[in-house]
């Protein structure tokens, strides 16, 4: 099977133009492929056409099929797409971006679907917006994109799949379908389902209780705000693998409100304590994990330019912001801004601000 290479122009369909698709596309006009893009909705289509990822794909498109054909589509809608687009011979190879797996090609499989020019592939970048309006060409940069080949799929239909994702600017990682819904169960899908239970409380909430709101609810609660639409068939294509992960959490949340109310605070302190294990353990921006960061605060007017000034201040000291977060003071002209950096860079930071007359607490 021929497909082009690394580093020349490509001829891609992008079916589905929602926020994942149109950012693939994006990214791939970026270094000069040449995009067609479909979607049942053809005022998405416009719409990323507008943006420029790319332009309408016509039946008397003859230039014959694409190198690659991206499947933007949910879940449950990706085996019966696969089918029609090879039945029109779209494309020498095809992919997806679903975030579930085994569903699909499960799906793709009962149809009689070619499953030797597909990879199965999701890459794990995206937000709770939707739609073409919240797409970028960078949504992709240093994100993992996972790649689901099975035994059937062609080296070269992995290997032109493998080079989409890189031109996106992602991070390769090849796994087996069955491990890659096991594994987004815990780390996206089961978490979200979390953040919509504890959001669900804040419905009913009393005024004074919202009104104390801090971060902390906002960071816990944040990714509460998808597509019920969207969430629903992505949750119901990977149903057994994320119920696994919500029993596990409630498990953790009944015991937990069990001690509280025997007054056993050892056994919440190994909550908590675990959870903090848990957390640490996460990759930061080079791979390193989540505890090799100091956080140094720093209180900062709510006014044009001061973000600027303060990360000026930081390279004026030599130190590199690893990541930063905002908290907003509700009512108030300020806000306090957490600048994570490498331990042995917190105090020079923190004293260069400190003498430019930044207010850094502790």
């Amino acid at each position: 099977m021929e497909v082009t290479i690394i580093g020349e122009a490509r001829r891609v369909v992008v079916i589905g133009t929602g926020m994942v698709g149109t950012s693939v596309a994006l990214a791939l006009r970026e270094r000069g492929d040449e995009v067609r893009l479909a979607d049942r909705d053809p005022f998405a289509v416009r719409l990323a056409v507008e943006l420029g990822a790319g332009e309408p794909l016509r039946d008397a498109d003859g230039d014959g099929p694409a190198d690659i054909a991206v499947l933007a589509v949910p879940p449950a809608a990706v085996a019966a797409t696969l089918l029609d687009a090879q039945k029109r011979d779209l494309a020498r190879v095809y992919t997806d971006v679903a975030s579930v797996k085994a569903r699909p090609l499960r799906e793709a499989a009962e149809l009689g679907c070619d499953l030797g020019s597909f990879v199965a592939g999701h890459p794990l970048a995206g937000s709770e917006r939707s739609g073409p309006a919240a797409a970028r060409g960078d949504l992709f940069l240093g994100r993992p994109w996972a790649l689901c080949p099975t035994p059937e799929t062609s080296q070269s239909a992995v290997a032109a799949a493998a080079a989409l994702a890189e031109a996106c600017g992602a991070q390769i990682a090849v796994l087996d379908a069955e491990e890659h819904d096991k594994a987004v169960a815990l780390v996206s899908h089961g978490p979200h389902v979390a953040a919509a239970a504890v959001a669900a409380r804040l419905q009913s909430a009393p005024e004074a209780a919202l009104g104390l709101a801090g971060q902390g609810v906002r960071d816990v609660t944040r990714i509460a705000d998808g597509d019920p639409e969207l969430w629903i068939g992505i949750l119901s294509s990977n149903a057994a693998p994320v119920a696994d992960v919500i029993d596990a959490v409630a498990a953790d949340l009944a015991a937990t409100a069990a001690a509280l109310r025997a007054g056993l605070e050892t056994a919440v302190t190994a909550l908590l304590e675990r959870g903090g294990a848990g957390r640490d353990r996460l990759p930061g921006k080079h791979g390193d994990r989540g505890g090799a960061y100091a956080v140094v605060s720093v209180v900062i007017p709510d006014r044009p330019g001061e973000l600027a000034l303060l990360f000026q201040t930081a390279g004026v000291a030599g130190v590199n912001i690893e990541d930063v977060m905002i908290e907003h003071s509700p009512g108030r002209p300020v806000g306090v801004v957490e600048l994570s950096v490498k331990p042995d860079a917190a105090q020079r930071l923190a004293d260069e601000l400190r003498a430019r007359g930044w207010s850094v607490p502790g």
